[in-house]
């Protein structure tokens, strides 16, 4: 399999494109895209197929769940997690941006979701129109891409569609915030700093 590569405007991202990816994640498939932090890989959370063959071709450990990009917080709850009172503030603030937020859902798993600071991602989720997991677009271990051509290095010929509009503009990971104890929990520092959400939160993370 060769992956097809769409130059897209990263500004004005062309509807039939974008729909054309959007329907490829409902069908199963692997798209990469931009995010303002680095690229990463869609794919259907509802979809155990699709979800299986991400983690096969990151080389991802199982125990190493995947966080869901959204479009607005009313998805959320569609999945069964509760929006706290610190998730809320954090989501507030930072949202869309560079932060992922870990909440427990009724079923006392957890997820982590996000919604991007970025046109092409924000476009992609609202015409997928399911849940997408989209962690970065590289091999597990790897330097994480930010443009489309070190998504290629690592994955070419394993994700169907690369998006392609750049490099991104923070080049750095999302920060991740554990939200299901109290206090909470950076469970990885990126572009947000643990002192930025200390301060913020008014709390000891």
């Amino acid at each position: 399999m060769k992956t097809y590569v769409i130059k897209i405007d990263p500004k004005k991202p062309e509807k039939d494109e974008i729909e054309s990816a959007a329907k490829a994640i409902r069908e199963g498939k692997l798209v990469a895209f931009p995010t303002e932090t680095v690229y990463g890989v869609a794919a259907n959370f509802l979809d155990a197929k699709a979800i299986d063959k991400l983690y096969k071709i990151k080389k991802r450990p199982k125990d190493k769940p995947f966080t869901v990009h959204i479009a607005d917080i009313a998805m959320i709850e569609a999945l069964g997690c509760s929006v706290t009172a610190d998730s809320l503030r954090l989501i507030s603030r930072f949202w869309p941006g560079p932060l992922t937020v870990v909440l427990r859902s009724g079923s006392n798993k957890t997820l982590g979701f996000r919604i991007p600071a970025n046109m092409v991602a924000l476009e992609l989720i609202k015409a997928a129109a399911v849940p997408i997991v989209a962690p970065s677009a590289n091999l597990s271990g790897n330097k994480a891409p930010i443009s489309a051509q070190e998504v290629l290095k690592d994955l070419d010929g394993e994700i169907d569609i690369l998006l392609d509009s750049g490099k991104t503009d923070v080049g750095v990971e999302s920060t991740v915030i554990d939200l299901t104890q109290d206090p909470p929990r950076i469970l990885r520092e990126g572009a947000i700093t643990k002192a930025e959400l200390a301060k913020f939160l008014k709390k000891s993370l």
